[in-house]
């Protein structure tokens, strides 16, 4: 019998069959087998035997991150972002092209990331390249072209402004163009989804009270935008993808798109999921995201869309600052940097709140590993399947925990998660059939097959 590098026997495990107790077999860092029983006759060198009130997971595949590096490597870095990812049992995470100086629009800022994060990584990383004005005007798209040619998987684009000066936001003439080029060569766009003419005729945002800042930042900007990018893939036929869907109003349009053939694809992310605007605590910035939390009713909304498979994954859109750009001392949320830290307590966050409603761990899985790989085309990642990399969380789920954001691994110790009691411990975590230990080095830098 050929001898395995490892053998990893779990009671219970997630696999695209379903739940189930397995013998899965490692070599070379690949999945070879996935046998039935946790007692299945398998030689290895080495073996993992889970706990019983443990569940083997495929690494979790998390495709929103901003990790910031280079540039603003105060706000996060690659090597605390990866460690982040591995401790909340992510195995893969794809990079914004933003908030990075430069941000990678140009294979130019796309060598300066791998660059920054050669030696760094704990997980493996992929990189999102950014459609911005520079390179998305009419007859001017030859450098999304040429990124696509360096492995990136796919572009990110704003159609309201990003928050940072190097990173332009589409006209709607820019966006079709952008879509044109991106659709000749078969690439993804994927969109912020904001409207700036809503915001601009919305109240503005001063002050402690969250919900001011909320009604400045109304669905209709989402809902608005969101048909702009529907009406951009119908006209040109290229793929496209919303990210961080936060008003539940839009869904009636996304399931119309779906039913016509529309090739459109959205996300949504834990803190819409799991956090209510009627909790948000006076002058808490540490909430504040673009789109914004909204209320308790629109989030059960959106747990039905997930329910019926019509939002496809959900992700962090982990977007950290430091401390003083998120204002704590003032609680301003017009001035306060927009963006959500919690990128390792994403899992446990969503399995919370899904167990809660009666959901499965298999569906989390669905959402959180097989989704946003299929989503990216990320070939190999998101599930315990023969000819993956060998890529595992080992988590217990009904083992509960208090968030103490000074223990996170984040850059910086701000995240709305903090003091959460949370169920879904993540025990381990195993890229390519190794431990990831607090110093691993062993990700790698991911291209686009």
């Amino acid at each position: 019998m050929t001898q395995h590098d490892l053998a990893v026997r779990a009671r219970r495990a997630l696999t695209p069959e379903g739940e189930r107790s397995v013998t899965v077999g490692v070599r070379d860092g690949r999945v070879t087998s996935v046998l039935s029983g946790d007692d299945a006759v398998l030689i290895a060198r080495r073996e993992i035997v889970l706990a019983d009130d443990e569940v083997l997971l495929p690494g979790l595949v998390d495709t929103h991150v901003h990790v910031n590096e280079p540039g603003r490597t105060r706000w996060e870095g690659f090597a605390s972002a990866t460690r982040a990812a591995a401790l909340g049992g992510i195995t893969t995470l794809l990079d914004m092209p933003l908030n990075s100086v430069p941000p990678t629009t140009t294979v130019g800022g796309l060598e300066a990331k791998r660059a920054a994060a050669e030696g760094k990584l704990a997980v493996d990383v992929g990189f999102w390249g950014g459609a911005v004005p520079e390179n998305s005007r009419p007859g001017a798209t030859k450098e999304l072209a040429a990124l696509w040619q360096e492995g990136v998987y796919g572009f990110k684009a704003f159609l309201s402004p990003s928050g940072v000066e190097e990173f332009g936001h589409l006209s709607p003439e820019e966006l079709l163009a952008a879509a044109e080029a991106i659709g000749e060569f078969g690439g993804r766009l994927i969109v912020h989804a904001e409207d700036p003419a809503v915001l601009e005729d919305a109240p503005s945002a001063a002050g402690r009270d969250y919900a001011a800042f909320l009604a400045s930042r109304p669905d209709t900007a989402e809902n608005a935008a969101i048909a702009r990018v529907i009406d951009a893939a119908k006209a040109t036929g290229t793929r496209v993808h919303v990210l961080h869907l936060s008003s539940a109003s839009a869904l009636p349009l996304i399931a119309q798109a779906k039913a016509d053939g529309v090739p459109l694809t959205v996300e949504t992310c834990p803190h819409y999921l799991t956090l209510e605007a009627e909790g948000v605590p006076a002058g808490a910035t540490q909430y504040k995201c673009c789109p914004p939390i909204r209320d308790s009713a629109n989030r059960d909304l959106l747990w039905r869309a997930l329910a019926d498979g019509l939002i496809d994954c959900v992700v962090s859109d982990h977007s950290p600052s430091t401390p003083e750009l998120k204002d704590l001392d003032t609680g301003d949320f017009g001035t306060a940097w927009g963006g959500v830290s919690g990128l390792q307590v994403g899992f446990s966050a969503v399995w919370t709140e899904a167990r809660s409603r009666g959901m499965s761990l298999e569906d989390v899985v669905r959402w959180m590993a097989a989704g946003p790989a299929r989503v990216a085309g990320l070939r190999g990642k998101g599930g315990l399947t023969p000819g993956h990399d060998a890529d595992f969380a080992v988590v217990a789920p009904e083992e509960s925990f208090r968030v103490d954001v000074r223990e996170l691994r984040h850059r910086n110790p701000v995240s709305p998660y903090d003091g959460a009691e949370l169920f879904g411990r993540v025990r381990r975590t195993v890229l390519r059939g190794e431990d990831v230990r607090p110093d691993s080095t062993a990700g790698r830098m991911l291209v686009r097959d």
